[in-house]
C-alpha cells in the first residue's frame, strides 16, 4: 500500500486514522531534523575523507591552517556526532514516540526551537574548531557558546518527547519507548555535567572518557536499539520474539553500560579499582548484547528473504548484526591483556566506526527510508539508487573496519617489540591506511546517492512511484 492509499482508506480503520494524524503532526519537525542531519552528514563525510587522505599524503592542504589534521579530524568527529547523529536521533525519536504513543506530537514549537539552536550550536562549534578554538577534549571540543546553544536544544527536544509520552493513548509501553525515554532524560544531564568547568588534570581525563563512552551509551546506542526493536517486527509483520528478553536486555544495558569508558585509560594515572570496575562492567555487557542478539535473530527467523526486498530491513538488520559485533569487540578490548596490543593504535578507530557507523548510522538510514514516505506522502524515486547506497556504504565500512583492525593489531605488536624501531610500527600501517582512504571514498559515493534521493523526497521530485521500492505483499501490509 502506498502513502496515497493509506490516506484514501483513512475512514476504514481507526488505527490508520491515528497513524495519519500522528504522521501529520510529526511531519514538519521530523523533516527539519532529518534535513539538518543529512546536511551535516555530507560535511562530516568530507572532513573525514580529508583527514583519512592526510595519513597517505601528510603535506596535502598543509598550507591551509583550517584544513590541517589537528583541526579537520575534530571537525569531522563533531559534525558527525552532534550534526548527523544527533539530528537523526532527534527526528527518529519524535516520530517513534508519537507513533508508539498513538498521539500527536507534543509542543511542536519546542522542536523547531531545538532544530534552530542545535544547528546554530554545531555551526558555531565547527567554525571555531577550524579556526583553532577548542576545549581540547575528544567530543568536547566545542567552545562554551556552542554548549550554551546545544544544551537548551537538547532540553527542548526532551520536553516535547516527554509531553508526547504524557498524552499517550496506550497503556502498554513498548520496548523502543523505554530506550527513547531513558535517552532523552540522560543525554542533557550528561552533556551539561561533562561541560562543567570544574575538571583539570587526571580528573579531566577521567571525565572526558566517562563522557565519550556514555555519549554512545545514553544517546547513540539507545537510538539504534529503539529503531531496531521497532522496524524489524514492523517490516516483517510479526511481534518481537520475547517481551521478557527485551526487558532483561534493557535493564542490564542501563545497569552495566554507563560504567564503561574508563577502561580506555588502562595504564594511566588513575586508581586501579576505578579502571578494574570499568573493565568488569565492560565484560558484563555480554549479557544485554547476547540478549538483544537472540531476540532479534529469533524474530527474524523465517523472514530473512525479505532482506532482498525491503531497504529498511536490509539496513536495520545489517546494523543490528554490527551492534553484536562491536559490543563483543568492545568487551574484549577492555581486557588489560588485549589493551596492551590495541591501545594507541588504529584498531580503536576501526572499533569506533564499527559502532557509530556500521551499527548506528546503518540503522538510522533504514529508519529514514521507512519514515520519510509517511511524512511527505511520496514514494522513494529510483529504487536502484537505494541499492547503490546500501552496497557502497556496506562495502566501504567493511573495508574500513577490517583494514584498521588488522593494521591496528600489527601496529600494536610492532610497538610492543623493543627490537623494532618505532618507525616500523608506522610503516606497517601504510597499506591499511590506504585501504581506509579507499573505504572513505566508497562511503562518500554511497552518501551522495542517499543525499540525492533524500533531496528528491523532500522536494517531491523525481520519478513518480505508486508503490514502495520493494515488492512483497507482507511488507506493504505493515504500512
Amino acid at each position: 500500500m502506498n502513502s496515497d492509499q493509506e490516506t484514501f482508506n483513512i475512514n476504514e480503520s481507526p488505527e490508520l486514522t491515528s497513524r495519519v494524524l500522528t504522521d501529520a503532526s510529526a511531519s514538519g519537525p521530523v523533516i527539519a531534523f532529518f534535513t539538518s542531519a543529512v546536511f551535516w552528514l555530507l560535511i562530516g563525510t568530507v572532513f573525514g575523507l580529508i583527514a583519512s587522505i592526510k595519513f597517505n599524503f601528510p603535506d596535502w592542504l598543509g598550507s591551509i591552517p583550517a584544513l590541517t589534521f589537528g583541526r579537520v579530524r575534530p571537525a569531522h568527529l563533531n559534525a558527525v556526532i552532534y550534526g548527523w547523529a544527533s539530528m537523526a536521533i532527534a527526528g527518529c525519536y519524535v516520530w517513534l514516540t508519537a507513533r508508539l504513543c498513538r498521539t500527536e506530537v507534543g509542543w511542536p514549537r519546542l522542536l523547531y526551537i531545538s532544530v534552530l539552536l542545535w544547528n546554530m550550536g554545531v555551526l558555531y562549534g565547527i567554525i571555531s574548531i577550524l579556526g583553532g578554538h577548542t576545549q581540547g577534549m575528544e567530543w568536547l571540543e566545542f567552545p562554551r557558546i556552542a554548549v550554551y546553544l546545544i544544551t537548551p536544544a537538547a532540553v527542548s527536544l526532551s520536553l516535547s518527547i516527554l509531553r508526547t509520552f504524557h498524552a499517550r493513548q496506550v497503556k502498554h509501553i513498548y520496548v523502543s519507548l523505554w530506550y527513547v525515554l531513558a535517552s532523552v532524560v540522560w543525554f542533557p544531564i550528561l552533556y551539561l555535567i561533562a561541560n562543567l568547568p570544574f575538571y583539570s588534570g587526571v580528573t579531566q581525563a577521567a571525565a572526558n572518557w566517562w563522557y565519550a563512552h556514555n555519549l554512545l551509551t545514553v544517546w547513540v546506542t539507545p537510538a539504534g536499539l529503539a529503531a531496531a526493536y521497532y522496524f524489524i517486527p514492523k517490516v516483517i509483520g510479526r511481534p518481537i520474539h520475547s517481551y521478557y528478553l527485551s526487558l532483561l536486555g534493557f535493564w542490564t544495558f542501563a545497569l552495566f553500560y554507563n560504567w564503561n569508558g574508563i577502561h580506555h585509560l588502562v595504564g594511566g594515572p588513575l586508581p586501579t579499582w576505578l579502571i578494574s570496575t570499568s573493565i568488569v562492567a565492560s565484560v558484563l555487557m555480554f549479557i544485554p548484547v547476547i540478549t538483544v542478539a537472540i531476540n532479534h535473530h529469533l524474530t527474524m527467523i523465517g523472514h530473512f528473504k525479505k532482506l532482498k526486498y525491503s531497504p529498511t530491513l536490509r539496513f536495520v538488520v545489517f546494523g543490528a548484526m554490527c551492534y553484536t559485533a562491536v559490543s563483543f569487540q568492545g568487551s574484549i578490548e577492555a581486557l588489560r591483556s588485549f589493551s596492551e596490543v590495541s591501545h594507541f593504535t588504529h584498531y580503536t578507530i576501526g572499533h569506533a566506526h564499527l559502532g557509530l557507523y556500521a551499527f548506528f548510522t546503518m540503522i538510522l538510514f533504514g529508519a529514514i527510508y521507512y519514515i520519510m514516505p509517511r511524512l511527505v506522502k511520496w514514494e522513494w524515486p529510483y529504487p536502484v539508487l537505494i541499492k547503490f547506497h546500501f552496497w557502497f556504504v556496506a562495502l566501504g565500512i567493511a573495508l574500513y573496519v577490517v583494514s584498521l583492525t588488522i593494521g591496528g593489531i600489527l601496529q600494536g605488536f610492532y610497538m610492543n617489540d623493543a627490537s623494532q624501531p618505532f618507525i616500523e610500527s608506522v610503516n606497517i600501517t601504510k597499506p591499511y591506511l590506504l585501504a581506509r582512504s579507499i573505504a572513505g571514498v566508497l562511503i562518500l559515493i554511497g552518501h551522495l546517492f542517499f543525499i540525492y534521493i533524500f533531496t528528491l523526497m523532500v522536494t517531491r521530485k523525481g520519478a513518480i512511484r505508486l508503490t514502495p521500492p520493494w515488492r512483497e505483499e507482507p511488507e506493504a501490509a505493515t504500512r
